[in-house]
């Protein structure tokens, strides 16, 4: 009885899987990182009293960190032991983390902006008296102390996000080996059926980091910037006012001990693998595949495995980078999934950092619900779509063409979702002054002037300060001696005022002349168009996911395998560049431009904005999405046109080569090593049926 000779045992847990898996975490790992500093954006901004715009900096020196080793990782990291240089990378980040978290130990504790302050330590029901007609409260936007504006600015450490800055540089130096180091590791022994999915899991699981990040910033924000050191009970704001900053420094310390645990395995793994064998190949193990893609032939066992390769000459490396560069960018393909990337990131990076406050401004909702319900929500989503991107991607056997029309459709669903929100929104907050007279009419207005009134002329009112307070005919006054309140009882966020002589000018029926801290919520229909608006950017984010595998295919197919990772590298180094860091500053810079009421430094001079004209925002912010999305296609159009361009040719080269004489030598050869002609000729049977 002959007994069938089996091949080699094909392991369950190989190190690819190992690899794979690792890589995951660590996609997890940096996603809970920069989601995180995400969240924190309106409380870093609030906590230094700094314009948007300046935030937006803060926020883009993780591009600018990149920047600085991106080119050098991707070129030289690809010759060289990558998931040592990952786990690297990786203990970078932990300590970018750390650093980030650091101003909160220098600065002493947070001062909010506050016209009642001197009262919130009486803890009693003894009334005080908000408007007084002596002008004591008028000099409260003056210094009264005798210090100068530079050693003011010392003593409150409001310069200090000078750490968070460098802080979150370091990360972006540390996040540079990942992806393309990551990507092309992976895509090099993995078998070229199973890309796709592997691609699609590693960003799926990936994508479980902002959904924690933004729940952890959730909860941060919740919490007092400084818990444990302060008696809340004096505290007069509570966590849904423009003044609230939260515990944002809590966050980095836990997302750095995350980064540092992911970094461990990979110091552990080879640097090279063997590739994976599929379908027929298994049964010919006398035939060693290590074909990377379709760009070049198979090699045979003769070969030395990469283990035993002659030792890299790094003055070799470095002459062979400039003739790399050029051979990459005559591609023009390439030259165009580069623009691409540079305008969606624009577009993302925009929408994802201000978001938490569009979500605020628009809808009333406190930072810590929107960041909460954009983790929860938006993120599954993603992920959701991520992978149903994959599998269609495998199911079908999409080429090329087929992931680029794939990509076109989702895209242009979750454009028509995005322009719908444009009109789903609550119109601007009623703040007496401001959005609205003190009559009541809607008369929007940045200047100090409309803060007085008849009702309050007697008061000597600063008009720098908010402390907003909400009346019972619905009104928002900026500050208890802007709403005429002659006195107030109670004590820290249960303090009220009354007697408030400007209530009774407006039209609105009112209970009694009273008023509460903290601004008035908005209407009750803005809640149910908050919760459409909801639901329609959760459908966007899953049509927009679902092409996010079939782009990075694209980019896959159309690099050559020597070339790959430095492919990867070189379009993150442009693309966060000019992508990640210009639009957190651009977009910042013209959302401050719709701002009604900025707050005041301790030592004086402007804070952050408590207040946005909420219709300029609404326009100003989805305005600029919308003209970056309409770029976006004009570009896939021509993506689309040149990959077809590319297709015909390598058609057209195919016939002339088998006319040719010595064809039957090619064909012979083409048997053991199939060329990138062969291969492009197979998928353009493909696409007949697609």
């Amino acid at each position: 009885m002959s007994v069938e000779k089996k091949g080699p045992r094909q392991p369950c847990c190989s190190k690819l899987k190992m690899f794979l898996a690792s890589l995951s975490f660590v996609y997890f790992a940096k996603a809970l990182q920069g989601s995180y500093m995400k969240s924190s954006i309106t409380q870093i901004e609030r906590r230094f009293e700094i314009p948007s715009s300046q935030t937006g900096f803060i926020d883009g020196s993780f591009e600018i960190g990149n920047l600085l080793v991106i080119s050098f990782v991707s070129y030289f990291g690809a010759k060289l032991h990558r998931p040592r240089l990952i786990g690297l990378g990786c203990l970078i980040m932990a300590i970018g983390s750390f650093i980030t978290a650091m101003p909160h130990f220098f600065q002493g504790l947070y001062k909010y902006e506050t016209t009642i302050k001197q009262f919130s330590e009486v803890n009693d029901t003894e009334s005080v008296f908000p408007c007084l007609s002596n002008g004591s409260h008028s000099q409260d936007d003056e210094s009264s102390t005798t210090e100068s504006q530079a050693e003011c600015e010392k003593t409150s450490g409001s310069s200090l996000w000078i750490y968070v800055f460098l802080g979150n540089m370091l990360r972006g130096i540390g996040e540079t080996p990942v992806m393309p180091l990551g990507m092309s590791y992976m895509d090099d022994f993995a078998k070229e059926e199973n890309t796709a999915v592997y691609i699609a899991c590693i960003q799926s699981i990936g994508i479980l980091g902002p959904m924690v990040g933004f729940m952890l910033g959730s909860f941060c924000a919740k919490l007092y910037v400084d818990i444990g050191a302060v008696d809340l009970d004096t505290i007069s704001i509570n966590y849904k006012d423009s003044r609230w900053v939260g515990a944002w420094w809590l966050g980095f310390l836990a997302t750095g001990a995350v980064m540092l645990l992911a970094g461990i395995p990979f110091w552990f793994l080879p640097k090279s693998l063997p590739k994976q064998l599929g379908g027929n190949a298994r049964k010919n193990q006398g035939v060693h595949h290590t074909e990377q893609d379709s760009f070049i032939p198979v090699e045979n066992k003769n070969n030395p495995p990469p283990e035993k390769a002659e030792p890299i000459n790094m003055v070799d490396m470095a002459k062979e980078f400039l003739p790399s560069l050029k051979r990459l960018f005559n591609n023009s393909v390439y030259v165009v999934i580069i623009l691409l990337g540079l305008v969606q990131v624009n577009s993302f990076i925009g929408m994802i950092t201000f978001k938490p406050k569009y979500m605020e401004q628009i809808y009333g909702q406190s930072p810590s619900k929107a960041i909460l319900l954009m983790g929860s929500l938006n993120v599954p989503a993603v992920a959701l779509g991520v992978i149903c991107g994959g599998f269609v991607m495998k199911r079908f056997q999409l080429s090329v063409v087929g992931a680029t029309k794939m990509f076109i459709s989702t895209y242009f669903l979750a454009f028509l979702f995005m322009l719908s929100q444009y009109f789903l929104h609550c119109g601007n907050a009623q703040v007496a002054g401001l959005t609205v007279s003190y009559q009541g009419i809607p008369d929007v207005s940045a200047q100090q002037q409309s803060l007085l009134s008849q009702c309050n002329s007697e008061c000597s009112c600063s008009v720098k300060h908010w402390d907003p307070v909400c009346s019972y005919n619905g009104l928002t006054y900026s500050t208890p001696c802007l709403a005429g309140c002659q006195l107030s009882t109670g004590f820290g966020k249960e303090m009220v005022f009354h007697n408030c002589s400007c209530v009774a000018e407006a039209p609105l029926p009112s209970m009694n002349m009273s008023a509460v801290l903290g601004q008035c919520p908005r209407k009750d229909d803005c809640d149910y168009m908050f919760k459409i608006y909801m639901v329609v950017t959760v459908l966007g984010a899953f049509f927009s996911a679902c092409g996010s595998t079939p782009g990075y295919i694209v980019m896959l197919r159309t690099i050559e395998p020597d070339l790959k990772s430095f492919a990867i590298g070189m379009q993150v180094l442009i693309v966060r560049t000019l992508g990640g860091i210009p639009p957190t500053i651009y977009f910042g810079a013209l959302i401050d431009r719709t701002c009604l009421k900025w707050g005041t430094k301790q030592c004086g001079g402007k804070g952050a904005c408590r207040l946005y004209n909420a219709d300029a925002f609404r326009k100003t912010f989805l305005g600029l999405i919308y003209g970056l999305s309409i770029l976006v296609f004009l570009l896939w159009a021509l993506l689309f046109n040149r990959i077809l361009h590319r297709q015909r040719k390598m058609a057209l080269q195919n016939q002339t080569t088998v006319k040719e004489p010595g064809a039957n030598n090619t064909a012979s050869d083409n048997e053991n090593a199939p060329s990138a002609i062969v291969k492009y000729k197979e998928e353009l049977d493909r696409e007949t049926s697609i």
